[in-house]
Protein backbone atom coordinates (compact mmCIF):
# COMPACT_ATOMS: atom_id res chain seq x y z
CA UNK A 1 0.00 0.00 0.00
CA UNK A 2 1.18 3.54 -0.55
CA UNK A 3 -0.08 7.24 -1.01
CA UNK A 4 -0.16 9.06 -4.04
CA UNK A 5 1.49 12.66 -2.87
CA UNK A 6 1.02 15.64 -5.29
CA UNK A 7 4.18 17.68 -4.96
CA UNK A 8 3.09 21.44 -6.41
CA UNK A 9 6.13 23.86 -7.45
CA UNK A 10 6.47 27.58 -7.15
CA UNK A 11 6.58 27.34 -11.27
CA UNK A 12 3.22 25.64 -11.51
CA UNK A 13 5.08 22.16 -12.21
CA UNK A 14 3.23 19.13 -10.64
CA UNK A 15 5.06 16.08 -9.69
CA UNK A 16 2.79 12.59 -8.57
CA UNK A 17 4.76 10.74 -6.45
CA UNK A 18 4.20 7.68 -4.42
CA UNK A 19 4.86 7.40 -0.77
CA UNK A 20 4.85 3.84 1.07
CA UNK A 21 3.32 3.24 4.27
CA UNK A 22 5.44 4.77 7.10
CA UNK A 23 7.51 6.32 4.71
CA UNK A 24 8.96 10.19 4.94
CA UNK A 25 7.90 12.33 2.03
CA UNK A 26 11.56 14.02 1.77
CA UNK A 27 12.99 10.03 0.97
CA UNK A 28 10.05 9.22 -1.05
CA UNK A 29 10.84 12.30 -2.96
CA UNK A 30 14.48 11.25 -3.56
CA UNK A 31 13.22 7.31 -4.84
CA UNK A 32 11.61 9.08 -7.13
CA UNK A 33 14.51 10.92 -8.53
CA UNK A 34 13.04 14.35 -7.41
CA UNK A 35 15.49 16.26 -5.30
CA UNK A 36 13.59 18.33 -2.77
CA UNK A 37 15.56 21.05 -0.72
CA UNK A 38 17.08 19.88 2.35
CA UNK A 39 20.18 19.68 4.35
CA UNK A 40 19.81 17.90 7.93
CA UNK A 41 16.98 15.53 7.17
CA UNK A 42 16.89 15.90 10.84
CA UNK A 43 14.49 18.48 11.80
CA UNK A 44 16.58 21.10 12.43
CA UNK A 45 17.31 23.02 9.74
CA UNK A 46 14.08 23.95 8.27
CA UNK A 47 15.39 23.93 4.71
CA UNK A 48 12.50 21.21 3.52
CA UNK A 49 10.21 23.53 4.84
CA UNK A 50 6.30 23.01 2.84
CA UNK A 51 2.89 23.66 3.05
CA UNK A 52 0.26 20.64 2.63
CA UNK A 53 -2.67 22.08 1.56
CA UNK A 54 -4.83 18.96 1.51
CA UNK A 55 -4.20 15.63 3.16
CA UNK A 56 -3.78 13.66 6.75
CA UNK A 57 -0.21 13.37 7.94
CA UNK A 58 1.92 12.67 11.13
CA UNK A 59 5.00 15.41 11.79
CA UNK A 60 6.28 13.49 15.02
CA UNK A 61 8.03 15.17 17.79
CA UNK A 62 11.63 14.94 16.55
CA UNK A 63 12.23 18.47 14.94
CA UNK A 64 13.13 21.48 16.99
CA UNK A 65 10.83 24.85 17.14
CA UNK A 66 13.55 26.54 15.37
CA UNK A 67 12.78 24.82 12.40
CA UNK A 68 9.12 24.64 12.35
CA UNK A 69 6.93 26.65 14.97
CA UNK A 70 3.76 25.94 16.60
CA UNK A 71 1.97 28.89 14.04
CA UNK A 72 3.69 27.01 11.45
CA UNK A 73 2.45 24.11 12.23
CA UNK A 74 -0.92 25.27 13.02
CA UNK A 75 -0.93 26.95 9.26
CA UNK A 76 -0.11 23.27 8.21
CA UNK A 77 3.70 23.49 7.20
CA UNK A 78 5.45 20.70 7.40
CA UNK A 79 8.88 19.48 7.38
CA UNK A 80 9.39 17.28 4.27
CA UNK A 81 12.16 15.51 6.07
CA UNK A 82 9.69 14.13 9.26
CA UNK A 83 6.35 14.50 7.80
CA UNK A 84 4.58 11.01 7.16
CA UNK A 85 1.35 11.05 5.05
CA UNK A 86 -1.55 8.58 6.61
CA UNK A 87 -3.70 9.67 3.32
CA UNK A 88 -3.04 10.93 -0.13
CA UNK A 89 -1.65 14.82 0.05
CA UNK A 90 -1.02 18.06 -1.59
CA UNK A 91 2.15 19.60 -0.93
CA UNK A 92 2.90 23.04 -1.99
CA UNK A 93 7.13 23.34 -2.65
CA UNK A 94 7.97 26.92 -2.22
CA UNK A 95 11.11 26.75 -5.30
CA UNK A 96 10.39 26.14 -9.19
CA UNK A 97 10.84 22.46 -10.15
CA UNK A 98 13.96 22.98 -12.07
CA UNK A 99 15.68 23.52 -8.29
CA UNK A 100 14.53 20.34 -7.34
CA UNK A 101 16.14 18.75 -10.66
CA UNK A 102 12.70 17.41 -12.00
CA UNK A 103 9.81 19.09 -14.46
CA UNK A 104 6.76 18.13 -17.02
CA UNK A 105 6.01 14.97 -17.39
CA UNK A 106 5.47 14.57 -21.10
CA UNK A 107 2.62 11.51 -22.49
CA UNK A 108 1.15 10.52 -25.85
CA UNK A 109 -2.40 10.09 -26.35
CA UNK A 110 -4.45 9.73 -29.60
CA UNK A 111 -7.68 11.40 -30.55
CA UNK A 112 -10.71 9.81 -29.45
CA UNK A 113 -13.44 12.30 -30.81
CA UNK A 114 -14.18 15.54 -31.82
CA UNK A 115 -17.48 16.61 -30.93
CA UNK A 116 -18.22 20.23 -32.45
CA UNK A 117 -21.18 23.05 -30.43
CA UNK A 118 -22.07 24.88 -33.51
CA UNK A 119 -18.97 27.87 -33.84
CA UNK A 120 -18.88 27.33 -29.66
CA UNK A 121 -16.58 25.05 -28.73
CA UNK A 122 -14.99 21.56 -29.45
CA UNK A 123 -15.18 18.72 -27.22
CA UNK A 124 -11.91 17.03 -27.31
CA UNK A 125 -11.17 13.49 -25.75
CA UNK A 126 -7.94 11.70 -26.08
CA UNK A 127 -7.07 8.17 -24.88
CA UNK A 128 -3.73 7.15 -23.49
CA UNK A 129 -1.26 5.65 -26.08
CA UNK A 130 0.18 2.84 -25.98
CA UNK A 131 3.59 2.13 -23.79
CA UNK A 132 2.76 5.74 -22.72
CA UNK A 133 1.56 6.44 -19.29
CA UNK A 134 -1.95 7.58 -18.20
CA UNK A 135 -1.85 11.35 -16.97
CA UNK A 136 -2.12 12.20 -13.13
CA UNK A 137 -3.37 15.29 -12.25
CA UNK A 138 -5.52 17.42 -9.56
CA UNK A 139 -9.66 18.46 -10.78
CA UNK A 140 -8.72 22.02 -11.84
CA UNK A 141 -5.30 21.62 -13.94
CA UNK A 142 -4.43 21.98 -17.40
CA UNK A 143 -1.70 20.65 -20.26
CA UNK A 144 -0.25 21.47 -22.54
CA UNK A 145 -0.59 19.98 -26.16
CA UNK A 146 1.33 20.43 -28.78
CA UNK A 147 -0.30 21.10 -32.16
CA UNK A 148 1.01 18.64 -35.06
CA UNK A 149 2.70 19.81 -38.02
CA UNK A 150 3.69 22.99 -35.93
CA UNK A 151 5.82 24.07 -33.09
CA UNK A 152 3.37 25.15 -31.11
CA UNK A 153 1.89 24.44 -28.28
CA UNK A 154 -1.89 25.03 -26.57
CA UNK A 155 -2.62 25.09 -22.68
CA UNK A 156 -6.01 23.25 -22.13
CA UNK A 157 -7.66 22.52 -18.54
CA UNK A 158 -8.93 19.11 -18.22
CA UNK A 159 -12.66 18.73 -18.11
CA UNK A 160 -13.03 14.92 -16.73
CA UNK A 161 -12.09 13.49 -13.99
CA UNK A 162 -8.49 12.22 -12.95
CA UNK A 163 -8.40 8.78 -13.15
CA UNK A 164 -11.09 8.34 -16.21
CA UNK A 165 -9.62 6.05 -18.92
CA UNK A 166 -10.59 8.43 -21.02
CA UNK A 167 -9.91 12.31 -20.82
CA UNK A 168 -11.01 15.27 -22.59
CA UNK A 169 -10.70 18.85 -22.78
CA UNK A 170 -13.43 21.90 -24.23
CA UNK A 171 -11.44 23.85 -26.20
CA UNK A 172 -13.01 27.68 -27.83
CA UNK A 173 -12.94 27.46 -31.16
CA UNK A 174 -11.42 30.83 -32.84
CA UNK A 175 -11.46 31.96 -36.38
CA UNK A 176 -8.36 30.84 -37.69
CA UNK A 177 -6.82 29.59 -34.38
CA UNK A 178 -4.22 26.81 -34.98
CA UNK A 179 -5.78 24.40 -32.89
CA UNK A 180 -8.99 24.74 -34.40
CA UNK A 181 -8.20 24.57 -37.75
CA UNK A 182 -6.42 21.72 -36.64
CA UNK A 183 -8.45 19.46 -35.40
CA UNK A 184 -11.10 20.46 -37.93
CA UNK A 185 -9.02 18.11 -40.08
CA UNK A 186 -7.54 15.85 -37.19
CA UNK A 187 -8.99 11.76 -37.10
CA UNK A 188 -9.56 9.63 -34.50
CA UNK A 189 -6.45 7.58 -34.00
CA UNK A 190 -4.26 10.71 -34.70
CA UNK A 191 -1.43 10.74 -32.19
CA UNK A 192 -0.78 14.18 -30.14
CA UNK A 193 2.11 15.06 -27.69
CA UNK A 194 1.15 16.34 -23.99
CA UNK A 195 2.86 17.87 -21.27
CA UNK A 196 2.07 18.27 -17.17
CA UNK A 197 -0.09 18.44 -15.36
CA UNK A 198 -0.01 21.86 -14.59
CA UNK A 199 -1.30 24.57 -12.63
CA UNK A 200 -1.88 26.13 -9.45
CA UNK A 201 -5.86 26.53 -9.77
CA UNK A 202 -7.27 22.98 -8.87
CA UNK A 203 -9.82 21.82 -6.23
CA UNK A 204 -8.87 22.15 -2.39
CA UNK A 205 -9.95 20.82 0.32
CA UNK A 206 -14.37 21.26 1.10
CA UNK A 207 -14.48 22.89 4.34
CA UNK A 208 -17.19 25.38 3.42
CA UNK A 209 -19.38 26.66 0.44
CA UNK A 210 -17.71 27.13 -2.64
CA UNK A 211 -19.29 29.75 -5.26
CA UNK A 212 -18.00 28.62 -9.36
CA UNK A 213 -17.89 31.44 -11.80
CA UNK A 214 -17.24 30.13 -14.83
CA UNK A 215 -16.48 32.46 -18.41
CA UNK A 216 -17.16 30.48 -21.55
CA UNK A 217 -15.26 27.60 -21.72
CA UNK A 218 -13.73 28.34 -18.60
CA UNK A 219 -16.31 25.73 -17.68
CA UNK A 220 -13.80 22.94 -18.52
CA UNK A 221 -11.93 22.62 -14.83
CA UNK A 222 -15.05 23.00 -13.11
CA UNK A 223 -16.47 20.07 -14.96
CA UNK A 224 -13.54 17.77 -13.63
CA UNK A 225 -13.90 19.48 -10.06
CA UNK A 226 -17.67 18.45 -10.21
CA UNK A 227 -17.05 15.10 -11.20
CA UNK A 228 -15.07 14.95 -8.17
CA UNK A 229 -17.01 16.01 -5.90
CA UNK A 230 -20.13 14.23 -6.99
CA UNK A 231 -17.89 11.17 -7.00
CA UNK A 232 -17.02 12.38 -3.05
CA UNK A 233 -20.72 13.38 -2.16
CA UNK A 234 -19.52 16.44 -1.11
CA UNK A 235 -22.13 17.66 1.70
CA UNK A 236 -21.15 21.25 1.66
CA UNK A 237 -23.43 23.70 -0.98
CA UNK A 238 -21.73 24.56 -4.59
CA UNK A 239 -22.92 26.95 -6.84
CA UNK A 240 -21.83 27.37 -10.16
CA UNK A 241 -23.16 30.64 -12.06
CA UNK A 242 -22.01 29.80 -15.91
CA UNK A 243 -21.83 32.58 -17.99
CA UNK A 244 -21.30 33.15 -22.00
CA UNK A 245 -21.55 35.89 -24.57
CA UNK A 246 -24.22 34.62 -26.95
CA UNK A 247 -26.68 31.78 -26.63
CA UNK A 248 -24.75 29.49 -28.80
CA UNK A 249 -21.89 29.94 -26.59
CA UNK A 250 -24.29 28.08 -23.68
CA UNK A 251 -22.96 24.25 -24.00
CA UNK A 252 -22.96 21.38 -21.51
CA UNK A 253 -25.84 22.67 -20.10
CA UNK A 254 -27.34 19.02 -19.91
CA UNK A 255 -24.00 17.64 -18.47
CA UNK A 256 -24.35 19.93 -15.62
CA UNK A 257 -27.84 18.42 -14.99
CA UNK A 258 -26.18 15.22 -14.28
CA UNK A 259 -24.12 16.60 -12.29
CA UNK A 260 -26.89 18.16 -9.85
CA UNK A 261 -28.86 15.04 -10.05
CA UNK A 262 -25.90 13.30 -8.32
CA UNK A 263 -24.94 15.94 -6.18
CA UNK A 264 -28.25 17.41 -4.69
CA UNK A 265 -25.78 19.93 -2.72
CA UNK A 266 -24.84 21.28 -6.47
CA UNK A 267 -26.65 24.07 -8.06
CA UNK A 268 -25.90 26.41 -10.85
CA UNK A 269 -27.39 29.30 -12.91
CA UNK A 270 -26.51 30.32 -16.61
CA UNK A 271 -26.27 33.91 -17.55
CA UNK A 272 -26.07 35.16 -21.47
CA UNK A 273 -24.40 38.74 -22.13
CA UNK A 274 -26.54 39.48 -25.25
CA UNK A 275 -28.88 41.79 -24.46
CA UNK A 276 -30.82 40.33 -27.60
CA UNK A 277 -31.15 36.61 -26.19
CA UNK A 278 -34.28 34.93 -25.10
CA UNK A 279 -32.24 33.70 -22.15
CA UNK A 280 -34.51 34.41 -18.85
CA UNK A 281 -30.93 35.83 -17.50
CA UNK A 282 -29.02 38.14 -19.06
CA UNK A 283 -25.79 40.09 -18.15
CA UNK A 284 -22.82 39.32 -16.20
CA UNK A 285 -21.98 36.41 -13.60
CA UNK A 286 -21.55 39.26 -11.23
CA UNK A 287 -25.04 40.28 -11.56
CA UNK A 288 -26.12 37.15 -10.47
CA UNK A 289 -24.50 36.58 -7.38
CA UNK A 290 -27.16 36.29 -4.42
CA UNK A 291 -25.98 37.24 -0.50
CA UNK A 292 -26.57 33.64 -0.04
CA UNK A 293 -23.85 32.55 -2.34
CA UNK A 294 -21.47 34.46 -0.57
CA UNK A 295 -22.72 33.05 2.75
CA UNK A 296 -21.19 36.31 4.69
CA UNK A 297 -17.69 35.78 3.05
CA UNK A 298 -17.10 32.42 4.27
CA UNK A 299 -16.79 30.77 1.32
CA UNK A 300 -14.22 29.45 -1.51
CA UNK A 301 -14.59 31.35 -4.81
CA UNK A 302 -12.95 29.73 -8.02
CA UNK A 303 -13.14 31.80 -11.42
CA UNK A 304 -12.10 30.20 -14.65
CA UNK A 305 -12.58 32.53 -18.00
CA UNK A 306 -10.96 35.78 -19.95
CA UNK A 307 -9.17 37.88 -17.89
CA UNK A 308 -11.57 40.66 -17.96
CA UNK A 309 -14.01 38.43 -15.99
CA UNK A 310 -11.73 37.84 -13.58
CA UNK A 311 -10.73 41.22 -13.18
CA UNK A 312 -14.28 42.38 -12.88
CA UNK A 313 -15.27 39.77 -10.54
CA UNK A 314 -12.37 40.83 -8.23
CA UNK A 315 -13.34 44.67 -8.89
CA UNK A 316 -17.28 43.30 -7.64
CA UNK A 317 -15.66 41.92 -4.06
CA UNK A 318 -14.02 45.05 -3.44
CA UNK A 319 -17.18 47.00 -4.29
CA UNK A 320 -19.54 45.23 -2.29
CA UNK A 321 -16.55 44.99 0.94
CA UNK A 322 -17.19 41.20 0.32
CA UNK A 323 -13.49 39.25 1.00
CA UNK A 324 -13.93 35.53 0.16
CA UNK A 325 -12.33 33.11 2.60
CA UNK A 326 -10.37 32.29 -0.50
CA UNK A 327 -10.45 33.43 -4.57
CA UNK A 328 -8.49 30.99 -7.16
CA UNK A 329 -8.78 32.17 -10.35
CA UNK A 330 -7.58 31.14 -14.37
CA UNK A 331 -7.39 33.40 -16.93
CA UNK A 332 -7.31 32.48 -20.35
CA UNK A 333 -6.72 34.07 -23.72
CA UNK A 334 -7.48 32.89 -27.59
CA UNK A 335 -3.92 32.47 -29.33
CA UNK A 336 -2.10 32.97 -32.45
CA UNK A 337 -3.96 33.13 -35.58
CA UNK A 338 -3.28 31.38 -38.75
CA UNK A 339 -4.07 31.78 -42.55
CA UNK A 340 -5.29 28.04 -44.08
CA UNK A 341 -2.01 27.08 -45.68
CA UNK A 342 -0.58 27.34 -42.27
CA UNK A 343 -3.57 25.33 -40.90
CA UNK A 344 -1.82 21.54 -40.63
CA UNK A 345 -2.19 18.65 -38.62
CA UNK A 346 -0.17 16.12 -39.65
Amino acid sequence: MSYTIALNFEDGVTRFIDCKVGEKVLDAAFRNRINLPMDCSDGVCGTCKCRCDQGEYDLGDDFIEDALSEDEVEKRLVLTCQMIPGSDCVIAVPVASTVCKTGTVRFEATLASVVAHDDAALEVSFDIAPNSVAPIFLPGQYVNIAVPGSDQVRAYSFSSAPGASRFSFLIKRVPGGLMSACLDGATVGQRFSLTGPLGSFYLREIKRPLLLLAGGTGLAPFLSMLEVLAERGSQQPVHLIYGVNRDVDLILVDRLQGLASQLPSFTFTTVVGDVESAHPRKGYVTQHMTPAHLNGGDVDVYVCGPPPMVEAVRRHFDAEGVVPSSFLYEKFTPTKIVTPDEAICA
